[in-house]
């Protein structure tokens, strides 16, 4: 069996909002914010997907396509018919944020996170990632009329996250 080369979580959302710079003086925090609100709260607005994302060393950038195709196809989220669909189908919002924990082991009451690629070519992939997923929607055409739009964090940095989920609905896909 190969070895892992990235970990993605995926949680269905009705909102999420990210804090991806934290108040400083005489500035407010920034946040990215993406309204993934469940139809009966507006009917103008889908639900979304938060993907949660980390590269391992092994990682390159021939890896990038699959997982993007992976995770914005995969069957998760539930229409208003009860029939499951990919967030494209939905269609829905999706916020991306770089997780370099998902990539931990625990040593004794430690964990390590020797497995995660150098930062500098994590921050390559984690671009390369975004930007597909960008592309991606934007070449849906119920996307593009629903307006879904793509948000995300800023890599190897703090960050602080609200989100409401659907469930807890929760899953872990490593490639």
């Amino acid at each position: 069996m190969a070895a892992t080369r990235a970990r993605a979580v995926l949680q269905q959302s009705f909102s999420a909002r990210l804090q991806v710079r934290p108040p400083e003086r005489g500035s407010e925090a920034q946040w990215v914010e993406s309204l993934l609100l469940a139809p009966w709260l507006s009917p103008e607005i889908q639900r979304g997907l938060v993907i949660y994302i980390c590269f391992f060393k092994d990682a390159d950038e021939d890896l990038v396509p699959k997982i993007v195709s992976t995770l914005l196809n995969v069957k998760l989220s539930e229409n208003e018919n009860g029939e499951f669909v990919s967030v494209l189908d939905l269609p829905g919002d999706v916020l991306i944020i770089p997780q370099a924990t998902l990539g931990g082991k625990p040593k004794g009451r430690r964990m390590q996170y020797h497995a995660n690629i150098e930062k500098e070519k994590g921050l390559e992939l984690y671009s390369q990632f975004v930007t597909l997923c960008e592309k991606e929607l934007a070449a849906n055409a119920k996307c593009v009329e629903a307006g879904v739009l793509v948000k995300h964090g800023t890599y190897g940095n703090r960050q602080v996250l609200k989100l409401d989920t659907n469930g807890p609905y929760t899953h872990v896909i490593d490639f």
